[in-house]
């Protein structure tokens, strides 16, 4: 099986640098339609899906390999060795962040620099670490999505999106109307009871942490914790509700991580 075919590879511009696009939980690699197109006209643009989401091969989808993020980080490795001019420049959204985490901690000079869009390293509340949820709301949200798997998505599409974003709420509902619901369910108990918090100091590639200024989904104590604990991290805030800001405030977040990009002389 081709890395192409299984992760759904597509690639835009032909610059001397690389930025690679990964979408978060549920999404696909259509959620960055509102960023890619200015960064292809200066970079060579690889975007993926994570398998078991959009058009990627949902026969590769191994229960035991990506039982973990971990295998998810090495496809990202494949996708970077074979499409992209090293080091590279990452972007990943939401959880996507921690899997690009993960795959700087193996292979770090493959990286230039990891944008973390809305990510967290722990979505449970534990002690002094705030994560957003309890571990009773996310036991609840793992039931509901066995039980009514549509009551699940219409809940949280919504939540995700932002309440000011009702159309592309209903575009995120869509997405996840149209997903394979097994995977979906297994992709999201490895999500949302992952807890990276001791991987998080290994990773030493310069990061840029985005995070929006109301997002339930990883509240503002998440980016301060790991701006904290990352060497060479940056965090920004972003004025914005919801848990997208690339498809609900697209033209800030892409301003913020150009500035950062050319502080960092990472520019193509």
């Amino acid at each position: 099986m081709s890395v192409q075919h299984r992760n759904n590879v597509h690639c835009h511009g032909d610059g001397p640098a690389t930025i690679v696009f990964v979408h978060g939980y549920g999404c696909d690699q259509q959620m960055w339609r509102f960023i890619y197109p200015s960064f292809a006209t200066r970079y060579r643009v690889v975007l993926m899906d994570l398998v078991g989401c959009g058009g990627s091969d949902l026969s590769a989808y191994d229960r035991d390999k990506y039982s973990t993020l971990h295998g998810h980080a090495e496809d990202l490795l494949d996708v970077i060795d074979l499409y992209a001019k090293a080091p590279a420049v990452f972007v990943g959204h939401s959880v996507s962040a921690m899997i690009g985490m993960l795959a700087t901690i193996i292979a770090p000079e493959k990286f230039r620099a990891q944008i973390m869009v809305g990510p967290s390293a722990s979505y449970i509340n534990d002690g002094d670490y705030v994560g957003g949820f309890n571990p009773e709301d996310i036991d609840g949200l793992l039931k509901l999505m066995e039980i009514d798997y549509d009551a699940w998505v219409k809940r949280m599409a919504p939540a995700i999106m932002g309440a000011p974003h009702p159309q592309l709420a209903k575009e995120l509902l869509t997405r996840f109307e149209r997903n394979d619901q097994d995977i979906t369910r297994h992709f999201a108990r490895v999500t949302f009871t992952a807890d990276h918090r001791a991987d998080v100091p290994k990773s030493t590639v310069p990061a840029l942490i985005l995070q929006c200024s109301d997002d339930m989904i990883a509240p503002r104590e998440v980016g301060d914790y790991l701006h904290q604990h990352m060497a060479n991290s940056r965090l920004e805030v972003i004025t914005n509700i919801g848990h997208c800001p690339h498809m609900s405030s697209p033209s800030a977040s892409a301003d913020i991580i150009n500035e950062y990009l050319a502080q960092l002389g990472a520019t193509a």
